[in-house]
């Protein structure tokens, strides 16, 4: 488990205070339907890849209020509220899309069914969880597009918060990212991490050759020599000198990265060192790594974009009660009318419709009674429709936990069902419409 900590303070002050004036109005134990969605892809965005959800549901196990948080808490909510507290244990059942499966308009990504009380606790936690790992995964999940099959590896550890970090080598690694600098990532999540030297190594000696001697000494000739600290071409004559031909890569950080890759490459195999790799750093983006896909780079290092979600840091997901207990004891569906803040109510079922070559034509989303892992939710569909809600905790228990490769498999099948048009790293419309079924 990825969260060892009580996660119940990760959340709104008035979570608690709705709390408190529902236990007090006796409407707290109506059964509810929360769903977490997004309204509308963020601007310019083709579609978007749902991660965190491995992380969610470890938050969700851990969110249990003891005495320290408990403690916490005197003076923001009265006594017969903490005293419900104490006891709170998450015991409703939630469905939502699978880890690495993509998401566009009115997805609805998480479907939250158990009492008021219970449900309304969870929103602020799956909203931050969602948002930023989602973020992060449509960003990676555009720049491993671009780079095709040359790999990418995550290190925006020192760009963003030191727990975001960590998140977002996890969410980098489900959308394809072949390794990450972080090594928390790797404790956590068993995501591979690579890494050799900085400037600062070459800086520490009195000349660049005693760096890559020791550094090569340490690491092998396999190794990843920096040479861009000095001047480029003697570092890769020197690279080559002490490593032989085997040297594994050099690594560009700074400069054209397009030119100098082919000045690398003439001089790398002119010195017999045609299989030395490439490796390029430097402020990359999906659209810097789209520009090199004619360079002979082997690989890319990215950071800032990374972890920024290049330009779109939050996906816009909203928690909203689509469903609530009736005075007959059913369902009654409820929905927000604000202008521009509007939901849908109803529990809803979602399938991916696909061509009969299997490639993907709308996200369907509709309302349905039967629960959302039910074969009957897909009736209204058509045979080659794909459901996508699956059974993430059931009476309590998580019950949808998986290994992270499967989640990078999935991506990688719900990516290649995509048309075409997906593959533009332009601004543009999602490549699927919503259609409500």
């Amino acid at each position: 488990m990825g969260v060892v900590d009580s996660t119940a303070l990760l959340t709104d002050h008035y979570e608690l205070t709705m709390l408190q004036a529902a236990l007090a109005a006796g409407t707290a134990q109506r059964r509810s339907v929360f769903e977490l969605f997004p309204r509308r892809l963020p601007e310019g965005r083709r579609y978007g890849v749902v991660a965190g959800v491995g992380r969610a549901l470890d938050a969700i196990e851990a969110f249990v209020f003891d005495d320290a948080t408990l403690a916490a808490l005197e003076g923001v909510v009265d006594e017969p509220t903490l005293a419900w507290l104490a006891d709170y244990r998450f015991a409703g059942d939630i469905w939502g899309y699978p880890e690495g499966e993509l998401y566009f308009a009115h997805s609805p990504l998480v479907v939250v069914e158990a009492t008021f009380a219970e449900a309304v606790l969870l929103e602020t936690v799956l909203l931050s969880i969602y948002n930023h790992d989602s973020a992060i995964a449509s960003a990676a999940s555009r720049m491993t597009l671009a780079a095709g099959d040359r790999p990418c590896i995550e290190m925006g550890s020192r760009r963003t918060h030191e727990e975001a970090a960590v998140a977002a080598a996890r969410a980098a690694y489900v959308a394809g990212f072949a390794a990450s600098s972080n090594l928390a990532a790797r404790r956590r999540y068993g995501v591979p991490t690579t890494g050799t030297s900085a400037h600062s190594f070459t800086l520490l000696h009195d000349t660049e050759e005693q760096a890559f001697r020791a550094q090569v000494a340490s690491l092998g000739t396999g190794t990843t020599l920096l040479v861009d600290t000095y001047e480029i071409a003697e570092a890769i004559r020197t690279g080559v000198e002490v490593a032989g031909p085997g040297l594994g890569a050099v690594r560009l950080d700074s400069g054209d990265l397009g030119v100098l890759a082919v000045q690398v490459r003439a001089q790398l195999d002119s010195l017999g060192a045609g299989d030395t790799k490439i490796i390029v750093t430097s402020d990359l983006d999906e659209h810097a790594i789209a520009a090199l896909a004619a360079a002979p780079v082997d690989g890319y290092g990215v950071g800032t974009q990374l972890v920024t979600g290049s330009g779109h840091p939050t996906c816009g997901f909203v928690y909203k009660l689509v469903a609530r207990e009736g005075e007959d004891g059913e369902l009654v569906s409820v929905a927000k009318r604000s202008t521009d803040k509007t939901s849908i109510g109803g529990r809803k079922f979602a399938l991916r419709r696909r061509s009969a070559d299997g490639v993907a034509e709308a996200e369907v989303v509709g309302i349905g009674t039967a629960p959302a892992d039910d074969p009957s939710t897909g009736s209204r569909g058509r045979g080659d429709d794909r459901p996508l809600l699956v059974p993430l905790v059931r009476d309590g228990k998580v019950v949808g936990r998986e290994e992270l490769d499967a989640a990078r498999r999935r991506h990688q099948s719900a990516r290649a069902e995509l048309p075409v048009e997906a593959q533009s790293m332009a601004r543009g419309e999602p490549v699927l419409p919503t259609i409500f079924a």
